[in-house]
């Protein structure tokens, strides 16, 4: 197998980042791509720092195993596969699996941070950007907080305006501009899902 593909995908907290990654696999066979998310290398929660409330931000670049992230990528990028208990976000009512990567043509790393880590940004052949208006991410993250995370909506509120949006100025949106492609999200990601889908199996074309 030649080098495979990698590719960044970033954007805020309900910039629809899952949504979109889950109709792009649907377009692809499951030998052909292989998505990797920074979300199953957050330390643990005791290891996260508080902030000046005494309330965990789970939204700072400390707060993922940085190191461990670019080892399972180099892993990847070598045809090694890589193995990842599944990080639930605390979530009592559900039980973490063992995940399992394979390298493939096409590699896709998912995460806030993955333009914004050095050594990963340097390994990336292809940059792509989501972005969602605020109002469109607060609700959407209000929505999956909640349902999926178990999470109170105060809570949600407090971490979106003290960690969330403070790390998005801070740690991604500066770096939107050096995005080869910027998908705009706030209706629906349809025309940024095509030309991605399209220049993807062109690659895969030509080997």
């Amino acid at each position: 197998m030649n080098k495979p593909y990698l590719i960044g995908l970033t954007g805020a907290s309900g910039s629809g980042k899952t949504t979109f990654l889950q109709s792009l696999k649907e377009e692809f066979a499951a030998e052909e791509l292989c998505v990797i998310s920074q979300d199953n290398y957050y330390h643990p929660r005791e290891h996260q720092e508080a902030d000046s409330q005494g309330v965990k931000n789970f939204d700072l670049p400390t707060s993922i195993d940085r190191d461990q992230f670019f080892i399972d990528i180099q892993k990847l990028l070598r045809n090694e596969t890589v193995t990842r208990k599944e990080y639930t976000f605390n979530n009592a009512e559900k039980e973490a699996e063992l995940l399992v990567f394979e390298p493939r043509p096409i590699i896709i790393l998912e995460g806030i941070f993955v333009f914004y880590y050095t050594e990963i940004a340097q390994l990336l052949d292809l940059k792509v950007f989501l972005y969602a208006k605020e109002t469109t991410a607060l609700s959407r993250r209000i929505r999956r907080d909640q349902q999926e995370r178990n999470y109170p909506l105060d809570d949600v509120l407090y971490r979106y305006e003290n960690h969330v949006q403070p790390t998005y100025e801070r740690y991604i949106k500066p770096f939107m501009n050096q995005a080869d492609l910027i998908i705009n999200n706030t209706q629906d990601f349809q025309n940024g899902l095509a030309v991605l889908k399209g220049f993807l199996h062109q690659k895969l074309i030509k080997g």
